[in-house]
């Protein structure tokens, strides 16, 4: 994908999300699809004790609350490209620091940062530059957790021509391998326990550490 096809995909992601963002937070969404994820993210920041965190395509901010009130860190950031998402989050809270980005460009220096997290949002990403980027953020020991859809069934897996157009569910092995070529090391990497109406796509957790 060219750099102009990935900008018009980012403009017409972010576009979509600005239209549904008031239905993000419906209970049944949040507690079927979201929460798991968000479960996984919070156990894993809490052990690595991470005091300046980012939460990448952070949505409507629950995630990123949910963070600053149980987890109360040094700096919490909400990064999110939808206008409509950020306006609902900055309602929810004025305590994380809400900033508008792609996960390819973050607006943090060099080694800013102790953990970078996403959920449910990587299939968007430009995966590798993604990666690329969370390391560059992130100090030496920090952490990268990625909770992302993944696909259990190879058949349902999009060729690799179709990559990222528009969006990509990457296999467990193809993310274990764009954690290494970003230059972390891959520390763990499991399925989320799901309802098993949801388990055809499910959620997969891939955590590295920046050496």
């Amino acid at each position: 994908m060219t750099a102009a096809q990935r900008r018009g995909l980012n403009d017409a992601v972010t576009r979509m999300w600005s239209f549904l963002a008031p239905a993000y937070d419906l209970p049944f969404l949040q507690q079927w699809v979201y929460r798991p994820p968000h479960d996984e993210v919070i156990a894993r920041l809490r052990a690595h004790d991470a005091r300046k965190i980012a939460d990448i395509a952070c949505g409507t901010g629950i995630l990123s609350d949910r963070i600053e009130r149980e987890l109360h860190p040094d700096e919490i950031y909400g990064v999110d490209m939808s206008d409509g998402m950020l306006a609902q989050a900055r309602a929810r809270s004025d305590r994380v620091r809400w900033l508008r980005g792609p996960a390819e460009q973050l607006p943090f220096d060099d080694g800013a940062l102790d953990a970078v997290v996403t959920t449910s949002a990587f299939h968007f990403f430009d995966q590798p530059a993604a990666l690329r980027e969370f390391h560059r953020v992130l100090a030496p020991g920090g952490l990268a957790a990625v909770a992302a859809l993944s696909t259990r069934q190879p058949l349902l897996q999009a060729p690799a021509t179709n990559r990222w157009k528009p969006q990509h569910n990457a296999s467990p092995a193809e993310m274990r391998s764009l954690f290494e070529g970003a230059g972390f090391t891959v520390t763990d990497q499991h399925r989320i326990p799901r309802p098993i109406w949801t388990r055809i796509v499910s959620d997969l957790i891939t955590v590295g550490t920046k050496s």
